[in-house]
Order: structure tokens, then C-alpha cells, then sequence
């Protein structure tokens, strides 16, 4: 059997067929648009352009379109949560979203399996810090939020909360970007439990490691959950005594009456026996004073009535008693006792002050003198023969005596 030419006469009767140049140019993009670049078709290549772009535009037009909605809604309100909506929209970053969106346009191509693993990491990266940054706009404005609530009497917020702002913002946010590591993590296919095991394991072992770290830590927490002090309170801590300033995560600073700054672990705050003067209601004031015995003893027994007069005489204080509580060596000893009732330690010192100067102002008056230490000298002579013995003895405040003969 004979095999037809290749090149058959033409068929009597048929028309010429012709090319156009619109079928050659089409032939030529058809077949630029189907050769393959990395594993893909050209036309797949700008498709996966097409939809990247096109996907960009609209985030960007619907950020753009709600930030403005969003901001003439908070013009016309005076609340807060409209403001923290606007900010939490103004912080969507596009460069956080760009790789989702890279790896929802590149569903239409043929990628190896290491770049779409690589592109589903680098969507979940970017899910994860955009999570993460949003959820610190949400911490800040809780806190605000909770700070405002808790106002003092002169309408500021309170300082003990607000210099622990920064302990729950931080013990928040671990805890949050903690939650988000793991979503993504399992997001990715990987097995979550060996590696919480792992952290528990190894917990331990940074827990051992950092152990006075994380009593201080906890011991922040329970500063501000007990408040045993608040920013503002005068405490002694064994012998150093100041007004608080701040309470940090890891220590507490405090103002030494003497003017420098100490500061405390707060571990060894809560471990330790602490005056705190500021939780004081009123202040318990006990003294004693001393007269001379060459005092009238109808006079003494009045002493007590001039005391209270002279306390009673001040603001801001109640009088407990005054009693002659000791006949000493060389003094009339009268004890006294009267509160203070007012916290302030400035308060109290000018009140002592008045009510000594009244009291010396009294006594000059009565001619009731104050005892002091004093030193007696007693000469004694004896005639005894052709000599005279003579006996010097010296008597202090301690009823002593010392005798010389000569």
C-alpha cells in the first residue's frame, strides 16, 4: 500500500485557505501564556499576580473605608471604646497580613512542598505577631480602663494600681503571645503535647534556676492583690523607715526620711515584720516628766489638771491620762498619755511641741521646777583629841556615798 504524498495536489474546486496576522500574533500569545516557568503555566503565573493584587486592593479599601466610618462614629461620641476600636483598625499592618494573602493567591499554582510549607509558616508568623500586637492594644486599653475605676477622693487614679500596671501587662501578655504560639503551632501540623511536656519539664528547671526572680515576681502580685502598703504609705522596715514610691515587678522603691532611695525585693517585704504609720488611724503619744521633791505636795497633786488642760488645749487629739507614777532618786516622775488623732507625724510633732511649751509656760508660772540630775556635797566635822576629823561625802543622783577622814 502507498503512502500519501506530503505534499497533496490541491482539491479542484476548494478555496484557498489564509493566515491573518491576528491569528499569527494570537498563535503567539497562546503559546508564550503556556510555556511553564518553575512549574507553572505563564497565564497561572498572572492570574496568581491578578488575585494577589486584587486581594491587597480590597484589605487595603476595607481598612481605608472602616478607619473612616470608624473615626467620624468617634467624633461624634465622647466614649473610649470607640477611640480604642479606631486604633485597634489604624494597627492592622498589611506587611503581617502579606504572606496569607501570598499563600491564598498561590492556591491556583503548582509549588513544591518545602515553599508552600515555607509560605504556610511565614501566614501563620504573620497571623501570630498581628494577633499579638492587637492583643497588647487590648491589654493597654483594659488596664486604662480598670485604672480610671479605681480613683482616689482627689479624682487621680490609684498609684499603688498604676505602678502595677506594668506587672499585668507583662504576666498578660506572656500568657497571650504563649496561647498564640501554641494555636499556630498546632496550625502547622506539630505535635503540641511532647513539646508541652517539654516546657513543663524544662519549667521546672528555669523555675529552679530563676527561683528568686519569680518570688519577687509572685510577691508583686500579692502586694497588689493584699495591698499590705500602697504607694503613698510611710512604713519601717526593720530599721530603715520611708514613704513607698513604687512597687515593680521586682522590687519596691522606697523615699527614706533621710532623703535617699532604698529599695526593697519584695520577697523580703513580704517576709519581713513591716510597720505601716499610713494605715494609722490615730497615734498613741506616752511621755514622762520629772519634778523636784522641794515641790508643795498639794502642788504635785494639781499637776495632773494643768497636763490636761494644756493637751486639751490642741487640736486634733484626746486625752488618756496623767498619773504620778514614781517617786525616783532625785525626781517626782509623772507619766502621760493622750492621742493623736491624725496620722500625720508632722501633725503630731507640732502638737508635743505646743503642749511642752504650755506646760513650761504653767509650770513657770506655779513655780514648779523640773528635776535634773544633781550632786550634793555633805561636810561633816568631828572633835576628837588635838584632831579634827572631818568626813566629806559626795552624794549623787544615785544615793552614793563616798567618805574621806583625815
Amino acid at each position: 500500500m502507498l503512502a500519501p504524498p506530503e505534499n497533496p495536489p490541491p482539491v479542484i474546486g476548494a478555496e484557498p485557505q489564509t493566515v491573518t496576522l491576528a491569528d499569527r500574533a494570537a498563535g503567539v500569545v497562546n503559546g508564550t501564556l503556556e510555556r511553564e516557568f518553575l512549574g507553572n503555566t505563564l497565564s497561572q503565573w498572572i492570574t496568581f499576580g491578578a488575585v494577589l493584587l486584587g486581594a491587597f486592593l480590597v484589605v487595603w479599601a476595607i481598612k481605608a473605608i472602616v478607619l473612616a466610618r470608624l473615626k467620624r462614629w468617634s467624633d461624634r461620641t465622647s466614649t473610649r471604646i470607640d477611640d480604642f476600636v479606631v486604633t485597634l483598625v489604624s494597627d492592622v499592618r498589611l506587611a503581617l497580613i502579606a504572606p496569607g494573602l501570598v499563600l491564598l493567591a498561590a492556591r491556583g499554582l503548582t509549588l513544591p512542598s518545602q515553599v508552600e510549607r515555607v509560605l504556610h509558616i511565614a501566614a501563620m508568623a504573620g497571623i501570630a505577631v498581628q494577633l499579638v500586637m492587637s492583643s497588647r492594644l487590648l491589654i493597654d486599653f483594659g488596664l486604662k480602663t480598670l485604672a480610671n475605676k479605681h480613683r482616689g477622693p482627689d479624682g487621680q487614679p490609684d498609684p499603688t494600681l498604676v505602678s502595677s500596671l506594668g506587672v499585668l501587662r507583662v504576666i498578660a501578655m506572656i500568657v497571650i503571645a504563649t496561647v498564640v504560639v501554641l494555636l499556630a503551632l498546632d496550625n502547622l501540623n506539630v505535635e503540641i503535647k511532647p513539646l508541652l511536656a517539654g516546657l513543663g519539664i524544662g519549667g521546672i528547671a528555669v523555675a529552679l534556676a530563676v527561683q528568686n526572680l519569680l518570688g519577687d515576681l509572685f510577691g508583686s502580685l500579692t502586694i497588689l492583690l493584699d495591698k499590705p502598703f500602697v504607694v503613698g504609705d510611710a512604713i519601717t522596715v526593720g530599721d530603715k523607715s520611708g514613704t513607698v514610691e513604687r512597687i515593680g515587678i521586682k522590687t519596691t522603691r522606697v523615699r527614706a526620711t533621710s532623703g535617699e532611695q532604698l529599695v526593697f525585693a519584695n520577697s523580703d517585704l513580704l517576709s519581713s515584720r513591716l510597720h505601716n504609720y499610713k494605715r494609722m488611724h490615730e497615734r498613741r503619744v506616752a511621755f514622762t516628766f520629772g519634778l523636784t521633791y522641794e515641790t508643795d505636795p498639794d502642788l504635785l497633786a494639781r499637776v495632773p489638771e494643768m497636763v490636761k488642760a494644756a493637751i486639751l488645749a490642741q487640736k486634733d487629739v484626746r486625752f488618756d491620762r496623767c498619773h504620778l507614777k514614781a517617786l525616783n532618786t532625785s525626781s517626782v516622775d509623772y507619766e502621760v498619755v493622750y492621742f493623736v488623732t491624725t496620722s500625720d507625724y508632722g501633725r503630731y510633732m507640732d502638737i508635743q511641741q505646743a503642749i511642752n511649751l504650755s506646760l513650761l509656760r504653767t509650770f513657770a508660772q506655779h513655780r514648779v521646777e523640773f528635776a535634773y540630775p544633781t550632786q550634793v556635797a555633805i561636810q561633816k566635822t568631828f572633835n576628837g583629841g588635838n584632831a579634827d576629823k572631818t568626813a566629806a561625802a559626795a552624794a549623787t543622783a544615785g544615793g552614793t556615798e563616798a567618805r574621806t577622814n583625815r
